[in-house]
């Protein structure tokens, strides 16, 4: 009862409203269930439809029309026409949604906070106020030990993972009850089989950190970015970026860069400033994460999740870990996943060594080698474009 209240503290002002919400719509879904009682309400994080429940959406509206299922958007977001075009759909964070929320026979999504209200809906689902049925699509792989994904922290009726390793790791140690953890495959993934590179590619996509830009206490975002300036972070990758001897390799073999930050730091975009003439610093939403790694030849991460995706279309990557300590002791704990035995390209903590791989993989036209291409076949068990099917046959088998 304890952990209740401290996690009661993080219910804000503007969640208020939501409890109020909750509230009126609980009687009236109470009589929607009569009217549809198999709903399924998918969504990803409200904001952009290209992740695992937009992919599972469409898959379901083309394939299985008679399944009565609404996506959860904003009506402002780019690809809300695109999810209108789809199949049904309701404003995300709305009334209907709640209603929806509480109507539905079972609520899918890639993201844990997948819902109406996270704060609300959190405090309602884990400590069992709500019993609903949830199913949890993910967002990527699990590599690391996230620990807000234990079982006692989500409540979750079913966990898809996408391979044996992970499923293992899961099903070991989050906690789950037997038969929670499925292994199913990513829907995304479906759509990494049909693809266009563009030669010589190179894209640059670091993810964030726990501790550059969360400070609740910050006076303004002005304050947020001073200090992201001054972060490693910021210092570490603007020297890729305007590496001149990147500069040197992209003039003599022909490259490109893209450079585009996990969305959580899209918001420093701007204090990012291009010296190289071969570089485009991506803003989301002129590029999408799946277009960019669809049609680079080579990619240089550090611990993004996205290296999975890329490594399952068997394209070749390289790691930077500037920050590895720091980032497995405040951002995720160490988990089954080791870059050196098990990633997909070599990992390096300075520049030179990184500059020295990209012009080797530049002289043979960014081809994969053999070591990473074995990796490759011991690592991914589901290799097809049936994720989104079996993810459905799984969901249907589960509450039929």
């Amino acid at each position: 009862m304890s952990r209740f209240f401290e996690k009661l503290k993080d219910v804000k002002p503007r969640d208020i409203l939501h409890i109020f919400l909750f509230i009126f719509a609980l009687p009236i879904a109470l009589v929607y269930k009569i009217f549809r009682k198999d709903l399924w309400l998918v969504c990803d994080n409200g904001v952009e439809a290209t992740d695992n429940g937009f992919c599972f959406f469409e898959y379901v509206c083309k394939n299985h029309p008679e399944q009565d299922c609404v996506y959860a958007v904003y009506k402002n977001s780019v690809d809300y026409e695109n999810v209108k075009k789809t199949g049904k759909t309701v404003k995300y964070g709305s009334f209907a949604h709640w209603i929806l929320y509480l109507t539905a026979k079972v609520n899918i999504s890639s993201q844990k906070g997948g819902k109406p209200n996270y704060a609300v809906c959190y405090l309602l689902e884990v400590y069992g106020i709500l019993h609903n049925s949830r199913v949890f699509l993910q967002h990527g792989v699990i590599l690391t030990n996230i620990d807000f994904l234990y079982y006692k922290n989500t409540k979750m009726s079913m966990f898809v993972t996408s391979t044996y390793r992970e499923w293992e790791y899961v099903s070991n140690n989050y906690g789950y009850p037997e038969g929670t953890v499925k292994l199913l495959g990513l829907p995304r993934w479906d759509k990494l089989h049909d693809f266009k590179t563009v030669p010589n590619q190179i894209l640059i996509m670091p993810t964030w950190r726990d501790w550059i830009g969360t400070d609740a206490f910050s006076k303004s975002i002005e304050d947020d970015k001073k200090a992201f300036c001054e972060s490693d972070y910021f210092k570490n990758w603007s020297k890729i970026i305007n590496s001149k001897r990147l500069e040197e390799i992209c003039e003599k073999y022909g490259c490109t860069v893209m450079f585009y930050p996990h969305r959580d730091m899209q918001r420093f975009i701007d204090c990012f400033s291009k010296s190289n003439p071969y570089l485009t610093i991506c803003k989301y939403p002129e590029y999408t994460v799946q277009e960019l790694m669809k049609s680079s030849a080579f990619m240089i991460t550090d611990y993004s999740s996205v290296q999975i995706d890329f490594a399952y279309m068997k394209k070749p990557l390289a790691y930077f870990q500037f920050d590895y300590e720091r980032f497995s002791e405040q951002h995720y704990g160490k988990g089954y996943f080791d870059y050196t035995e098990d990633g997909f390209g070599p990992v390096y903590n300075e520049e030179q060594g990184l500059m020295n791989y990209i012009e080797q993989m530049a002289q043979r036209s960014f081809a994969n080698t053999e070591l990473y291409l074995n990796r490759h076949k011991e690592f991914f068990d589901l290799y097809d474009t049936e994720n989104s099917k079996r993810n459905y046959e799984a969901v249907k088998e589960r509450w039929p």
